[in-house]
């Protein structure tokens, strides 16, 4: 088995939203790096051509369509992972949603409030939970889990309610999971990203609302940086945890925002 070493050693990692962006790159990375990952994501095509595109044995990639707003599929997620790989030292929490962008908050309808709720916070916590029991259980104890919250976990965009309540909420649970997983070795930590160039922010070059009312472009930074960001909270020894780490386009328009 891929068992995680205490030496920070690569292990076997759970990578949700594995299909595109942010996802996609993390999981590259780590397979590279010889971690063992399971790609979840609801386009089993997108899953799949992340896993052949990794440049690595197919053996380290196990794809497994997910939608993790539903507990049947995250219990099946974990299930197939450690049937297969024996157990789970790491899960990236990553899969989310903006939602329609640019509705004002009194005609956003509830179905798309849901939507982003249900996949960004409550597939946060299933994924969590379902980690969290796993490597309670097993031999060696303990695994790390990294929550993707956003720089909105911090300040929101106009026109974001959905999502920035979601990712705010996220704090709160990386937290609340930080505390609760001390005794079993679990380390909980949060990645705030702010304009990694992927599909979902390419409108940030063309131009995007301001909380002046412009519109103006953004600049973006390469998602391999935040990848290898993500791989290095990953590999530290259990005793240590990078609780919150920020890591954004050096020009973005964060740091004053408003």
């Amino acid at each position: 088995m891929n068992a995680k070493e205490t030496d920070g050693r690569a292990g076997v990692a759970v990578v949700t939203g594995a299909g595109s962006g942010i996802g996609r790159a993390v999981t590259r990375e780590l397979l590279g790096a010889g971690w063992s990952v399971a790609l979840a994501g609801r386009r089993a095509e997108a899953l799949e051509e992340t896993a052949g595109s990794s440049g690595r044995d197919g053996g380290q990639a196990l794809v497994i369509p997910t939608d993790v707003s539903r507990p049947g599929d995250v219990e099946a997620l974990f299930a197939a992972t450690v049937g297969r790989f024996g157990r789970v030292d790491l899960l990236f929490n990553n899969a989310g949603t903006f939602g329609p962008g640019g509705v004002p908050v009194e005609d956003l309808p509830y179905e798309a409030w849901r939507h982003v709720v249900d996949t960004n916070l409550n597939g946060a916590f299933l994924c969590a939970q379902a980690a969290y029991r796993q490597m309670k259980e097993q031999a060696p104890q303990g695994g790390r889990i990294i929550n993707n919250g956003s720089v909105s976990a911090h300040v929101p965009r106009p026109r974001s309610v959905a999502y920035t309540a979601t990712k705010h909420a996220l704090t709160g649970l990386t937290k609340s999971l930080s505390l609760d997983g001390r005794p079993y070795g679990i380390a909980v930590g949060q990645i705030d990203i702010g304009n990694a160039a992927t599909d979902m922010t390419e409108r940030m070059r063309t131009g995007v609302l301001q909380a002046n009312g412009e519109v103006a472009p953004e600049p973006v930074m390469d998602v391999a940086d935040v990848a290898r960001t993500v791989r290095h909270m990953a590999e530290l020894p259990l005793e240590a945890n990078v609780q919150f780490a920020t890591v954004l386009a050096t020009a973005m328009p964060y740091v004053g925002r408003g």
